[in-house]
């Protein structure tokens, strides 16, 4: 690796070390290790980045994760193209999951420059279903969903104006896909990656590991200041994701040595993997212990989210909103699921939870 990632010139923060400097523009590519470039794009959010990797391939780059699908974002991959990259074109988009941050401009990129889309299944299969509900009616199944976790008319009228809206920022995706999967193995360049599969945050999602470069491409399962958001939806109410979630923490921390620096999706790059995935699994127990002792009288969905969250939530928010709403109930069913905690449906169809 260049000086750019050596441990004893980064800075520390939270006992870990950020190695690779300040962040580089969007529309440029900055070397983090020979033939690694790190990318960053806008995103029009709270959290207003996402960052995205290339590495030097045979004839060009591999891309991992693209970005949202805006017109920032797609003059921002022209800039890296004609500058950063060198003009060489991608060999292939490797996609991490399904979220429209990270699988956004896939389509298009793999349009332009007639290269093939690598996906797990289940992230490709979940990202077409999610897109063609554009254009549809809201499920009553979502608004029932919403409704028992306690929204008021006001929240469940900004989900139904907010449905639909990941086809607008996701770029059509090609009809057909190279398949990755747990434990696969392929070659980048002249180095050999690993496909290490974590679930929770998405159905099946890819990280990458390069035990020749000490390098772990972590996608949203490992982020270094923040922590990723792991939900249950309507599609699946009485699914238990923090179960995978906190399993997927210790096959990292099994799989993966500690000594790699790791690129995750947001954030700085870093080493210090071991430590974070510790302190990623302490808060979630401290999270549930605080679950069960508000438990002790019956609440909703809603009313769990000072337990849970150190911001406030509310609706004038609807994005939070619903992301909060999400990670309560995958709290709350992973405590049902081991008989810790018992659901009762009122009348009205609102949930209330209470300890056992």
């Amino acid at each position: 690796m260049n000086d750019r990632t050596n441990k004893q010139s980064g800075s520390r923060f939270g006992g870990l070390i950020y190695p690779c400097g300040e962040p580089p523009e969007a529309g440029v590519a900055l070397e983090i290790a020979p033939g690694v470039f790190w990318i960053r794009m806008p995103l029009p959010f709270a959290l207003s980045h996402i960052n995205l990797w290339a590495i030097k391939d045979s004839e060009g780059w591999a891309l991992i994760d693209t970005g949202l699908q805006t017109e920032e974002t797609a003059t921002a991959w022209r800039s890296l193209f004609a500058g950063s990259l060198n003009g060489l074109k991608p060999t292939r988009v490797l996609v991490t999951h399904m979220h429209s941050d990270h699988v956004g401009m896939a389509g298009w990129l793999t349009w332009k420059f007639d290269c093939r889309l690598w996906m797990t299944r289940l992230e490709y299969l979940s990202c077409r279903t999610l897109a063609a509900d554009t254009g549809c009616e809201v499920p009553e199944d979502g608004v029932r969903f919403y409704r028992r976790a306690g929204w008021n008319d006001d929240a469940i009228e900004q989900y139904r104006a907010r449905f639909g809206n990941f086809r607008r920022r996701t770029y059509a995706l090609p009809d057909s896909y190279r398949r990755i999967e747990d434990r696969d193995l392929f070659t980048i360049g002249s180095h050999r990656w690993r496909v290490v599969v974590g679930s929770g945050h998405s159905p099946e999602h890819a990280c990458l590991y390069c035990p020749d470069r000490k390098l772990f491409i972590s996608g949203d399962q490992v982020l270094p200041r923040i922590s990723s958001n792991v939900s249950v939806f309507p599609t699946e109410p009485d699914a238990d994701p923090l179960s995978e979630w906190m399993a997927s923490l210790e096959k990292i921390k099994r799989e993966v040595p500690e000594d790699v620096l790791v690129l995750p999706s947001h954030n700085e790059p870093f080493y210090g993997l071991h430590e974070r995935l510790d302190h990623l699994a302490r808060s979630q127990k401290q999270a549930l212990e605080r679950l069960r002792l508000a438990l002790e009288q019956p609440k909703r969905v809603v009313d769990v989210f000072s337990a849970l969250f150190a911001r406030a939530i509310t609706q004038d928010d609807p994005s939070l909103l619903s992301l909060a709403t999400g990670e309560s109930v995958a709290h709350l069913n992973y405590l049902i699921r081991r008989g810790e905690a018992s659901v009762a449906l009122a009348e009205d169809g609102v949930a209330w939870y209470r300890g056992v």
